[in-house]
C-alpha cells in the first residue's frame, strides 16, 4: 500500500494533493527573506539552502530565524525542504571530497530537522578519476549508510536522492539507476527520491512523448517501491531529450512542454507529493511558473 493518503482522504481534510511552490533565497534570514519570497510567488511549498550551495562551510544557523521559519511554515501549512550543497559527491576518488561530503550532508540533515524540513535533497554524484561506476556506488553506500542510521527521530527529515541529467560518469540518472542506489543504501525507511523533471528528460526519459510522464513515474515506482517519491523539482528543459544538459526552462517554455506536467498531477505515485520550481526569471518568473502549475493542477482536476 502507498504511504500517501488517497485523494478522497486529502479532500476530506482540505489538503492539497500537490502543493506547488519554489526554491527561495534566504540571504538575510530563513524567515525574514525566505517566507515573504514564498508568499510573493504564491508558494504552497518551499525549498531552501542552509549553507552555501557551492562551498563546504557548515553555518550554525540563527535559532530565532529557525523558529520563526518553522512557525511560519506550520501556520501556513507549507511543507519545507532543504537542498544540500552541490559539491557533495560520495562517489569521488578523492578522500578529502568524500569526508567533506559526510560533514556537509550531516549538517544539512541536522539543519533540516532544526527548521522542520520534511526532506533533504542530495544529488546522487558521479564516479571520478576513471573509477568503475560499481566501485564508486559501493563507496557511496559505505559512507551514506551511517548518515541514514542517524535518522532515528520522528521529526528527522527524509534523505531524498536526486538523479542527475546524466553528465559524465553519473551514478544515477535514469529511473532504473535508482534500483542499485537503493540497494547499496539497504532501502532505508527514511530513503526517498526527489525527481527533477529537467534532469529526467535530459537523461533520456521522453516525457514530451505521449504517455512519457506515466512511463517515467511507473518505472520509478517499479524500482524504488511505492511511497518513495517525496518531492518533485518541476523544471522544463532548454535542451532536447537525452542531451545530458542540466539547463532549466520555465514551465511550458522548454522541450518538455506544459501537458506532461498536467499528466504528472494525476499519477498515483505523485499523490501527496509537493512540486518545487527551480526555474529562471526571478520573482516575476517564479510567480508565473507557480501560477501555471496551479492552472495545470486545476485542469487535471486535482
Amino acid at each position: 500500500m502507498s504511504s500517501h493518503p488517497s485523494p478522497a482522504d486529502a479532500a476530506a481534510r482540505g489538503r492539497l494533493r500537490n502543493p506547488v511552490g519554489g526554491h527561495v533565497p534566504v540571504a538575510g534570514g530563513l524567515a525574514k527573506t525566505g517566507l515573504p519570497y514564498a508568499r510573493t510567488m504564491g508558494g504552497e511549498a518551499v525549498q531552501v539552502f542552509v549553507a552555501n550551495p557551492r562551498g563546504w562551510a557548515t553555518p550554525a544557523g540563527n535559532p530565532a530565524q529557525d523558529e520563526a521559519f518553522r512557525a511560519g511554515c506550520a501556520q501556513a501549512g507549507i511543507p519545507a525542504y532543504v537542498h544540500a550543497p552541490y559539491l557533495i559527491n560520495f562517489g569521488s576518488h578523492t578522500g578529502a571530497t568524500v569526508e567533506k561530503s559526510v560533514v556537509s550532508l550531516r549538517h544539512s540533515l541536522r539543519r533540516g530537522r532544526e527548521i522542520g524540513a520534511r526532506g533533504v535533497v542530495v544529488h546522487t554524484g558521479s564516479a571520478t578519476g576513471g573509477r568503475p561506476r560499481a566501485e564508486a556506488l559501493a563507496q557511496a553506500g559505505e559512507w551514506m549508510r551511517p548518515l541514514l542510521a542517524e535518522l532515528v527521530h520522528d521529526d528527522d527529515p527524509w534523505l531524498l536522492l536526486e538523479p542527475t541529467a546524466g553528465q559524465g560518469a553519473s551514478l544515477c540518472a535514469l529511473a532504473e539507476d535508482l534500483g542499485p542506489y537503493f540497494e547499496v543504501l539497504e532501502r532505508h525507511p527514511k530513503l526517498g527520491v526527489c525527481l527533477d523533471t529537467c534532469h529526467a528528460f535530459a537523461a533520456g526519459h521522453d516525457m514530451a512523448a505521449p504517455g512519457g510522464m506515466k512511463a517515467l513515474l511507473d518505472a520509478l515506482v517499479e524500482v524504488t517501491g511505492e511511497g518513495r517519491l517525496r518531492l518533485i523539482h518541476a523544471n522544463d528543459s532548454k535542451d532536447v531529450v537525452g542531451a545530458h544538459k542540466d539547463r532549466h526552462a520555465n514551465i511550458g517554455a522548454g522541450h518538455i512542454g506544459a501537458e506532461p506536467f498536467a499528466e504528472l498531477f494525476t499519477h498515483p505515485a505523485t499523490d501527496g507529493v509537493p512540486l518545487v520550481i527551480e526555474t529562471p526569471g526571478g520573482p516575476e518568473g517564479h510567480a508565473a511558473d507557480v501560477t501555471r502549475l496551479k492552472e495545470l493542477r486545476a485542469t487535471a482536476g486535482c
